[in-house]
């Protein structure tokens, strides 16, 4: 008992250091296992259940929009990879290649996927003759490969899974649409699933996705005050398509070029969800994303009918819920720890005195509240709980952000607000030029994360320069 109380013990307060915090959690919560590849995780079965969880909400979001799946090589040809100058650019330092094929040097080196612009803009282009042909509105599941230099689990690592979007319009105004529109899935997809809040919002054009024309993102606050981008949109206007010749033939008989889009999000949602949501007990987790929403625990197993109704319960609970029954040897305490340290959103407990009166025991992970429930209004009450849970997480999100949130008008407001208050969001002015956005990097610390969709007037100068200000801007530290 005393080595089993001590796993949890071992949990670094967040307080004393974020980053150990987040590296015990991601561990002793069985999400990943380190790998003898530098950079790269072992996705263990209860981290790989949250993914699959997400996969399959985000799945159904983009079936309902019209989206289809599909698959690409993980293989890209040296040659097709170069045929986008900006796009190879700003891929070039993270890329892995392919030399030998057994002990056969090969005639052309192949990458490893980073992302499959290319792949998909081949593919187009053999499949889109007419404007019969479109849109075509493609997402891919797969693992990519960027050989980052600094790793840590879920937020960056050399191989992560994702989803990436990937479409094709007759029209910019359609391809922007559509860019628009799943950049508002991401969003919603955060907010009332993850219970995450995020900033929806443009790239500056140094920050923007290579080869892309306009990129937007969602930025969220973590406990600690960094932002971490969860999802990005892209449009591409017809740069892709001039470059691989993607051509149309419109209702005049004319041929054009189509207009792109893609989109991704990836395993970093669960780091998200981690820096979200988690205390010093271990992870809170959404009960949409739960891959258990309620622990059954029997009390005083070795009871007569303490198991029986315990079994009947999770018989009962599984039609309409995720449901774990540990019967373990465990003791009662160890299993309190190891399921909160597992973010489990119910426990629910049984035992003799409980089933003389038909009932049992409710306790939220969050809060640690205790609700005692009659079995007949048990689905009920699980249900009001769980969607009590997800609001109140949400909520304390947001009140992290709100008080970690800075509205400055000069530079030296600032570091005022980052020193006072610790990290956060920055909201201010900007004048648009790219040497304004990196000198209050420089000085403050804080770089550039988006210029939110929603606007406020601060000021009516940059808070840099001093000189007529375009946007108002979020700055913050990201992960």
């Amino acid at each position: 008992m005393a080595e089993q109380k001590k796993m949890v013990e071992e949990i670094t307060s967040m307080e004393v250091d974020f980053a150990q915090w987040y590296t015990d959690i991601v561990k002793k919560a069985d999400l990943i296992d380190y790998s003898s590849v530098k950079g790269c995780m072992v996705i263990r079965p209860y981290g790989y259940a949250v993914w699959e969880n997400i996969q399959r909400l985000l799945d159904a979001r983009f079936k309902a929009t019209g989206h289809e799946n599909v698959y690409m090589p993980m293989f890209i040809p040296e040659s097709l990879l170069q045929k986008e100058k900006d796009h190879v650019e700003g891929f070039a330092p993270e890329v892995a290649w392919v030399t030998h094929g057994g002990s056969e040097p090969l005639a052309e080196r192949l990458c490893v996927r980073p992302t499959s612009e290319t792949l998909f803009c081949e593919h187009y282009a053999n499949i889109v003759h007419s404007y019969r042909d479109l849109p075509k509105l493609y997402n891919q599941w797969c693992s990519v490969v960027r050989w980052e230099k600094t790793t840590r689990p879920f937020l960056r690592s050399r191989e992560f899974l994702w989803q990436e979007g990937h479409t094709v319009h007759a029209t910019a105004a359609e391809a922007i649409e559509e860019t628009e529109r799943m950049l508002n899935v991401y969003a919603s997809f955060c907010e009332e699933e993850l219970c995450m809040p995020v900033i929806k919002g443009k790239k500056t054009e140094s920050d923007k996705f290579a080869g892309a024309e306009d990129t937007y993102a969602i930025e969220a606050l973590m406990h600690d005050g960094k932002a971490l981008q969860a999802g990005t949109s892209h449009y591409f206007g017809d740069g892709f398509a001039r470059a691989f010749d993607i051509q149309y033939t419109d209702k005049n008989n004319q041929l054009q070029y189509v207009h792109q889009t893609s989109w991704g999000m990836t395993t970093r949602l669960i780091g998200a969800v981690i820096m979200s949501h988690g205390d010093n007990n271990g992870l809170v987790l959404p009960p949409a994303v739960a891959p258990i929403q309620v622990v059954i625990l029997p009390i005083a197993q070795h009871k007569p009918g303490v198991l029986d109704n315990a079994y009947a319960l999770r018989e009962r609970l599984s039609r309409t819920f995720r449901v774990k029954l540990d019967d373990s040897d465990n003791s009662p305490g160890w299993k309190f720890s190891e399921y909160e340290m597992k973010g489990v959103p119910l426990r629910l407990e049984i035992g003799p005195k409980d089933i003389e009166k038909n009932q049992c025991v409710l306790v939220r992970r969050d809060t640690r509240e205790k609700y005692f429930v009659p079995l007949e209004d048990l689905e009920q009450e699980i249900d009001r709980l769980l969607k009590a849970l997800a609001k109140s997480i949400y909520d304390k999100a947001l009140e992290n952000r709100e008080r970690r949130t800075y509205a400055c008008t000069t530079i030296d407001e600032i570091r005022t607000s980052l020193a006072e208050g610790g990290d956060g969001f920055v909201k201010a002015m900007w004048c648009g030029e790219e040497a304004c956005e990196d000198a209050v990097k420089e000085q403050t610390g804080v770089g550039s994360r988006c210029i939110p969709f929603e606007q406020e007037k601060l000021s009516d100068v940059c808070v840099c320069c001093g000189k007529p200000a375009k946007h108002m801007v979020y700055w913050g530290k990201a992960y």
